[in-house]
Order: structure tokens, then sequence, then C-alpha cells
């Protein structure tokens, strides 16, 4: 065959296989044009997509580089040349031209004392001539501060929608007080716990230390390296969750030196299935639970008692109890306790755990408690395996 015919079939094939290629990737633009919907579906996704990663900074507590993140998506949100955030301080971020900061911070000043939008045209930026719409954020509390819009000309549409994104902006930077505020309850709440501890259990436990010194002097250095780590884990100050294996310890370490003080008139028992020891729960949110029924429990019944603590596997939760045979508790007062009521003074620990275990997972896992007058106290919780959600919240 000669050259030139083989020169020909070759480059046949080959323009028949770039023919095929190519014919393939249009279809895969089509099909994938098809897959994203119409024209309307696209522009509310994209709608949607810039407000959620705006929102995920404007929640984030405020720092100016979070709301210059959140100004960048919002400039692209509404379409302008340049966008600018002013907050209740007068700060100013922006995003685009920064040759907008001086204007922006004066006409944020006039949008909040009217408390409404306003559009002003003609402004002189250095060397150009451009137009803005500004809206107030104002919160349910008074205003947050003010977004500026600049574009050439601003339109009607512009015009509206800022102002319905000022309205969006204020609701997330609501919810970011309110997460926050819900994270220092939480916080205050742990500190009323540590504070429950520290003055009642110290005491007696330094008692209880200073009686062996001179009878057991090996047994009241095995207290004092109890103490130490049970008040190592009591104050920490980092996470807000741990462990029931760690949790666990804590209350071991406790309970020894309770049974320091106690002697034979107190007995435990405890029944844990190894499956929930690594279960995520509450920093101190089981320990409280024993405290309780020490202090309140078996302290002022005569002879002492016993407490029971089990862990036991359920499926998806684990259900953990705390029961003594004590002095039990009056339910009308155990109710206006966990109901916040300070006139009972007591019991401060059941409070805060049931609020915490509310707030983490749902009103459907705060405590159980069955008591009465001489009957003992029975403890019950029941948190989900698999942890709170990211948010803080589970449902079962």
């Amino acid at each position: 065959m000669p050259e030139s015919t083989l020169l020909a079939a070759a480059l046949g094939v080959v323009g028949g296989a770039l023919a095929v290629g190519l014919v393939v990737f249009l279809r895969r633009i089509v099909l994938a044009s098809k897959e994203l919907g119409t024209d309307a579906e696209r522009a509310t996704y994209q709608t949607l997509h810039l407000a959620s990663r705006a929102a995920k900074h404007l929640r984030g507590g405020g720092g100016e580089a979070e709301v210059l993140r959140a100004g960048r998506h919002l400039r692209a949100l509404l379409g302008c040349e340049s966008l600018a955030i002013v907050d209740r301080t007068g700060r100013v971020t922006v995003d685009g031209d920064d040759a907008v900061r001086a204007v922006a911070a004066e006409l944020a000043a006039a949008a909040i004392a009217n408390a409404r939008p306003q559009v002003s045209r003609h402004l002189s930026i250095g060397a150009r001539e451009t137009d803005a719409v500004v809206a107030p954020v104002l919160g349910s509390a008074g205003p947050f501060g003010a977004i500026v819009a600049f574009s050439t000309p601003v339109r009607a549409g512009l015009v509206r929608a800022t102002g319905e994104v000022a309205d969006w902006v204020a609701a997330q930077v609501e919810l970011g007080e309110l997460d926050a505020s819900r994270a220092a309850l939480a916080e205050a709440e742990v500190r009323a716990l540590r504070a429950q501890i520290s003055p009642h259990f110290i005491y007696n436990s330094l008692n209880a230390i200073a009686s062996f010194i001179n009878t057991d002097p090996v047994k009241a250095r095995e207290l004092v390296l109890e103490f130490a780590d049970f008040t190592r884990y009591s104050f920490r100050r980092h996470g807000d969750f741990t462990t029931v294996a760690e949790e666990l310890r804590s209350i071991d370490s406790y309970l020894r030196l309770e049974r320091a003080r106690f002697g034979d008139r107190l007995t435990v028992t405890l029944q844990i299935a190894p499956e929930v020891l690594s279960t995520v729960v509450p920093f101190l949110s089981i320990q409280p639970l024993v405290e309780n029924a020490v202090r309140h429990g078996l302290e002022s019944k005569e002879g002492g008692g016993r407490i029971s603590i089990t862990a036991a596997d359920s499926g998806a939760f684990a259900e953990l109890t705390v029961e003594d045979d004590g002095v039990g508790i009056d339910p009308e007062t155990l109710a206006r306790s966990l109901a916040g009521d300070p006139s009972t003074g007591e019991h401060v620990g059941l409070r805060n755990v049931d609020a915490r275990l509310r707030q983490v997972y749902g009103d459907e896992h705060g405590l159980v408690v069955e008591t009465n007058l001489g009957a003992g106290t029975l403890v019950r919780m029941r948190v989900p395996k698999a942890g709170p959600k990211r948010d803080g919240r589970t449902t079962p």
C-alpha cells in the first residue's frame, strides 16, 4: 500500500476519534446544564449558597476577619460594585473600593438615626461619582449597624434587596448572640457545680486526710493523691464534654475520699457495661448526682447507707443511674428546685445537670428522679451514644 494512502488512513482515524470525543464532550455539557435546572433554579441555588456562606461568618462573633468574609459573600449576593458593613461602634469593613470607607460611615450614621433605608446619588468617591443605598441592621434590642451598597447607578431592585439583606443579617447576628449566651450560660452552670464542690467537699476531705496523718501515714498519702486527681479533673478549664469512663474515674476518687470519712457506713456498688465507657457526656454530669446522693441522702441518715451506680447499654442510648437508700427528697421541694426556684437552696447539682442535659440533647433527655421522704432517691439520665451533634443538640 502506498505511503500516502497509509497517511490518509491514519489521519482519518485520528479525525474520527477527535469527532467522537467532541460529541461526547458536548453531550456532557448539555447534560450538565440540564442537571443544574432552569435559570431561575440556578439563581435560587446561587443565592442560597452565598447566604449560607455569609451566615457562618456573621455568627462568628463579629471579628473583623469574619465580617470581611461575610461582606465578600454579601457583595456577590447583591451584585454591587462595593459593599461596606458598619457595626454599632462605627467600625467600617469594606469589600471592594476602599475609597468608599469615609462616605460609608457618614451614610450609615444617618440611616441608623432615621431607622430606615436611604438612597444617595452622585457621591464623589475620588475622581468618580457613584450612588449608594444604605440600610440599617436593626435588632430587637436596637441597631447592630448598617449595610452600604455602592453601585452606578442604584436601581430599585438593589434598594429592595439591600433592605432584605439587612433584615436577614440582623437575624443572623441575633442568632450568633443567642449561641454565645447559651455557651456563657453553660459555662456559668459548670462554675456553679464547681462552687458547690469546693467548700463542702474540700473541707471534709482535708479533715479526713488530717485524721490519718499520725495513725496511718500511707493511707493519708493515698488520700492526698486521690484528692489531687479529683480536684484536677473537676477544675480543669477546657472542654465542655468528657466520656463516661473519665467521669467514673473522677467519681472513684471522690468516693475513696468519702469512704475515708464514712468508713464502713458507706457501701458502693457499680455495674458498668463496657460498651458505654466511651460515650460522650457533658462534663461534670454524673459526679454531681453521686455527690447529691452522699450529701442529701446519706449524711443525715443514721448508720450511713448504700449507693449504686449503673451504666447500661440500651441500644442507641446509654442509661446511667445513681441510686441511694438515704432519707429521700420531698417531691414538691424537688420539683421546685428543678424548676429553678432559688428559695429551695438545695439540690443545685441536680438542677444544673438537668438544665445542661436538656440544653444539649433536648427536653426529652432531662433527669428522671424517683424519690420520696424516707424512700431513698434514684436519678436516671439517658444520653445518645452517638454524642451531641455539632450544634450541641441531638435528636433521638
